[in-house]
């Protein structure tokens, strides 16, 4: 494919960074208002200017990675480093004991710590939303071949065809693991019981299908484009058709890095939103987008693994193509970043649901405490992003129920597949 952004082979990861922050010099354009609001004086100035924000190798990393190569962090008086990190328990950790400021996180991964169902108990807070939509779940080429290549047929096969499957997800408490038991569950096949669910970075998911380590896995792409371009695995759903513009990676701290950098964190939280708004302002973007974080530095992956799908366009690997408007949405107005407290709240849900939880927990207050709703508020206010009225949100799943929050206790205890 021809390469988006002209340089030559030998060219650093700094002229990149040049020719990007040339190409979009006009978008970044700091009115002295927004100027004032970044670099405001004294207490309003960012505490910490250089942060460390890790991220594992997955398109939806794009935001944090993009703010940084673009130098918008620079508008908001702050310099983001981006650290690739190997797995999410490594992100866990490193958050965890301050080794990274922020981090790309899975939102139930956030919720995990802040209980201590998922290691180490730590007060955590949730910035913003990084992105809706754009996971996946992969069965390999061999269930495909015997029939299996959604979730019906997947039921069937492991009824008339018994023996130990084995899927993989990303983290015990994380959005990939909880599409995959919600898909599976609404399939009539329970998780905890009818199969062995093991998990795996999401880097290593194509690898280990390969040589045959699982039946399936649910990750973020571009791993479950790039199980179809070598031949190994096919999609049998998407996670927007699980629960169309669902939340998925946030950006997450510890309460404690909050309290201590409010300002740093309202202007890390600025700049990440308006790295979405360039992404999603338009197709160039995208593209370009795509070229970058294909870079070794980031995802590591061949272009073409990323920018079909972050534009809709989509084939299951079994001759199936079809355009989705519902794929990764970064930005969409503002209406993808929203901590709403819902999203947080759902998550308790399926972790009650699946037995991570034992007990409920106070739903809605322990929402408040991690997702940092007044700080949203600010950074939305310096990026000129809109903010919905409303801090919950109601959305319908894949098997017809619906989602507002406001009886988490009931929905969680509704649900006839179970741990």
């Amino acid at each position: 494919m021809t390469n988006l952004i002209s340089t030559p082979p030998a060219a650093s990861a700094l002229s990149r960074r040049t020719v990007l922050q040339s190409a979009v010099a006009s978008a970044l354009v700091v009115s002295p208002a927004l100027r004032a609001v970044a670099y405001a004086a004294g207490s309003d100035a960012p505490e910490k200017t250089e942060v460390k924000i890790g991220f594992i190798p997955l398109t939806d990393c794009a935001s944090v990675v993009m703010a940084s190569v673009l130098g918008i962090d620079k508008k908001y008086g702050v310099k983001i480093i981006p650290t690739k990190e190997a797995s999410w328990a490594g992100v866990r950790d490193k958050l965890v004991t301050g080794e990274l400021d922020f981090a790309h996180v899975l939102y139930g991964l956030v919720y995990g710590v802040h209980l201590g169902v998922s290691g180490p108990k730590k007060d955590m807070a949730v910035l913003m939303t990084l992105n809706n939509n754009g996971q996946a779940i992969t069965l390999s080429k061999k269930l495909a071949d015997k029939g299996a290549v959604d979730g019906a047929s997947l039921a069937k096969l492991m009824k008339t065809e018994k023996r130990e499957y084995t899927f993989a997800q990303t983290f015990p408490t994380g959005t990939h693991a909880m599409w995959l038991y919600y898909w599976m569950a609404a399939n009539g096949i329970n998780p905890m019981t009818d199969a062995k669910v093991i998990t795996v970075p999401p880097p290593q998911m194509v690898a280990n299908m390969r040589v045959g380590n699982m039946d399936g896995f649910s990750v973020g792409e571009p791993w479950n484009h790039r199980a179809i371009i070598d031949g190994i695995g096919v999609t049998a759903t998407t996670s927007q058709d699980v629960w169309k513009d669902h939340p998925e990676k946030v950006l997450g701290t510890t309460g404690e890095f909050v309290k201590k950098y409010p300002n740093t964190a309202r202007a890390v939280t600025a700049a990440i939103l308006e790295a979405s708004k360039w992404i999603d302002a338009g197709l160039q973007n995208k593209l370009k987008m795509a070229e970058t974080i294909a870079d070794k530095s980031y995802v590591n992956t061949s272009v073409d693994a990323i920018n079909q799908r972050i534009l809709g366009r989509y084939q299951n690997g079994m001759g199936k193509t079809w355009d989705d408007t519902n794929h990764m949405k970064f930005f969409s107005d503002g209406a993808v970043n929203f901590p709403y407290l819902s999203d947080g709240m759902w998550f308790l849900t399926q972790q009650k649901r699946w037995g991570l939880l034992k007990d409920h927990p106070d739903y809605l207050t322990v929402a408040k405490q991690i997702n940092q709703i007044d700080l949203y508020k600010d950074a939305a206010s310096a990026s000129k992003t809109p903010v919905p009225k409303d801090m919950m949100r109601t959305s319908k799943l894949m098997d017809g129920v619906v989602w507002d929050g406001k009886d988490p206790k009931k929905y969680a205890d509704s649900f006839k597949v179970k741990a």
